[in-house]
């Protein structure tokens, strides 16, 4: 199963200047427990905004540059490579950025959305998602409160 997993704002936006515009303990929790232990695929820029590679998953990392390697890292020159060399894994998780989103959602099966409340200034959006082809599955609500700026919303939609 090919899964997105993104937080988004009202209007789409992802993040500006490679950086996220909010912060959400709990969806970086979320994030934490349904990617670990699997396959992430996401752009070099992406991986770049990390401080280190993430703990406890495989990181199959997605740029043009033919001479890009990272040390126990998976280097990919496309999101068809990536999920080629993914492909024997039960769960694999696309995480960004939005170059990535918008080649592989038509290679997704579900995609888990964090819809942050409000809309924001950016440079990186989400594929806007086609209703006639994904059906919300599960939504979870959170307010705003002393960690969280922002109402949120936890989303699972699946590909009709």
């Amino acid at each position: 199963m090919i899964t997105l997993i993104a937080a988004a704002a009202e209007n789409n936006s992802l993040g500006k200047d490679n950086q996220l515009i909010w912060h959400l303990p709990d969806d970086f929790k979320r994030f934490k427990q349904i990617t670990s232990g699997h396959y992430i695929i996401m752009g070099r820029k992406t991986f770049e905004s990390f401080p280190r590679p993430l703990p406890n998953r495989t990181h199959i990392i997605i740029t043009r540059q033919k001479d890009y390697t990272v040390e126990d890292c998976i280097v990919v020159n496309s999101i068809e490579e990536a999920i080629a060399i993914s492909s024997k894994e039960e769960d694999v998780f696309i995480i960004g950025g939005a170059e990535i989103y918008n080649q592989s959602i038509v290679f997704a099966d579900k995609i888990e959305l964090t819809r942050v409340h409000s809309n924001f200034e950016a440079d990186a959006y989400f594929p806007e998602i086609d209703k006639t082809k994904w059906k919300i599955d599960f939504e979870e609500f959170h307010p705003k409160d002393e960690k969280h700026k922002f109402d949120f919303t936890f989303q699972t939609f699946i590909k009709k």
